[in-house]
C-alpha cells in the first residue's frame, strides 16, 4: 500500500512514538511479510513487526480509542487502538492501562510489553507493513512544533534549516514512500552512504561531544540527547547530510529525483556506473 494524502493521520492531541527509546538501539526482532522460521526454518507470513523491547511503557500514538483488549495463543495479551480510519495493535504484553472504550491521547501509556512487543497496523481494515505507518507518523511528528525548540516524539528543531527546504514538501512526500526502503537496504547492505558522508557525520558528532552540545538540557523523548540552541548549526549540517543521502539513494537505487532538478543532473547521474 503507498501512502496519499488522505491517509495521514490527523490528531488533536499530537503524535508519540510507540516507546521512548533507551541508550541503546532499537532494532526489529522480525520483520513484516513472508519469514523463515529461525528453529524449524518454515516459511511462514508475519502480519506484523516485533521489538525486542522487554517490560517497556508503551504510549499512545495520538487521539484515538481503545477497541479490544482480549488475548490469543500467537501473541497473548493483546491491546488494540483506533486512530481515525487506523488501528493499531500491541501483542504479549505484561499489563494493559487503558481500557476497552477508553479515550486516549498522544503519549499517555497504555500498557506495558512482556518480553517482546508485537505490533499490527490497518487502514480502513485493510493490514499494511506497520514500519510504514511509523515512518508517516515520523514525518507528522516534524510537522508539529513545540515551545523551546523541541518536538513530541519527533527529533526536529524549528529552528532548523537547510538548503532543501524550498523542496521539503515534496521530499516529506517521497520519504513517506521510500524511507521504510531505504532504511531496509541500508540495513541490508544493498546501499552504502558515500564514505564522505560517513566521515562528515563522525567529525560533527565529535565537534558536538568537544563542546559540551550534548545534555545541555533535560533529555526527552523528542530530544533524547537534551541539546539546546547552541548545537543549532551543527545540527543543521546533520540534516542537511541525511537528506542529502536520502536523495542520493532514490537516484542510484530508484531512479527518482527532485521535480526541480534539472535533466542534465539526471542524465549524468544515469550514466554512473
Amino acid at each position: 500500500m503507498e501512502y496519499t494524502v488522505e491517509m495521514i493521520l490527523r490528531s488533536p492531541s499530537g503524535y508519540c512514538m510507540p516507546f521512548e527509546e533507551t541508550e541503546e538501539d532499537v532494532t526489529l526482532s522480525l520483520g513484516y511479510g513472508e519469514q523463515t522460521h529461525p528453529v524449524t526454518g518454515e516459511k511462514f507470513f508475519h502480519h506484523g513487526i516485533d521489538f525486542p523491547v522487554s517490560h517497556r511503557l508503551l504510549a499512545a500514538l495520538a487521539s484515538g480509542t481503545v477497541t479490544a483488549v482480549g488475548s490469543d495463543r500467537t501473541h497473548g495479551i493483546c491491546q488494540t487502538i483506533r486512530y481515525g480510519k487506523y488501528e493499531v495493535t500491541y501483542g504479549h504484553l505484561a499489563n494493559v492501562y487503558a481500557g476497552f472504550g477508553q479515550s486516549v491521547q498522544a503519549g499517555e501509556p497504555v500498557a506495558l510489553s512482556g518480553r517482546l512487543l508485537h505490533m499490527e497496523v490497518k487502514f480502513d481494515g485493510e493490514e499494511l507493513d506497520p514500519l510504514e505507518f511509523l515512518t508517516m507518523l515520523y514525518g507528522n511528528l516534524k510537522a508539529v512544533g513545540l515551545p523551546d525548540g523541541q518536538m513530541q516524539g519527533g527529533l526536529e528543531a524549528p529552528g532548523i534549516r537547510t538548503r532543501y527546504d524550498k523542496d521539503r514538501q515534496e521530499i516529506e512526500t517521497l520519504m513517506l514512500r521510500f524511507l521504510p526502503r531505504y532504511l531496509d537496504d541500508l540495513r541490508h547492505g544493498l546501499y552504502a552512504s558515500p564514505q564522505r558522508t560517513e566521515q562528515s557525520l563522525r567529525n560533527l558528532f565529535t565537534q558536538a561531544a568537544a563542546r559540551n552540545y550534548f545534555f545541555e538540557t533535560m533529555p526527552s523523548m523528542g530530544n533524547p540527547l537534551g541539546i539546546g540552541s547552541r548545537a543549532l548549526p551543527l545540527a543543521c549540517k546533520v540534516q542537511e547530510l541525511l537528506i542529502a543521502d536520502f536523495l542520493d539513494y532514490l537516484a542510484s537505487r530508484q531512479g527518482v529525483f527532485l521535480s526541480t532538478v534539472d535533466d542534465a543532473v539526471k542524465k549524468k547521474s544515469a550514466n554512473k556506473p
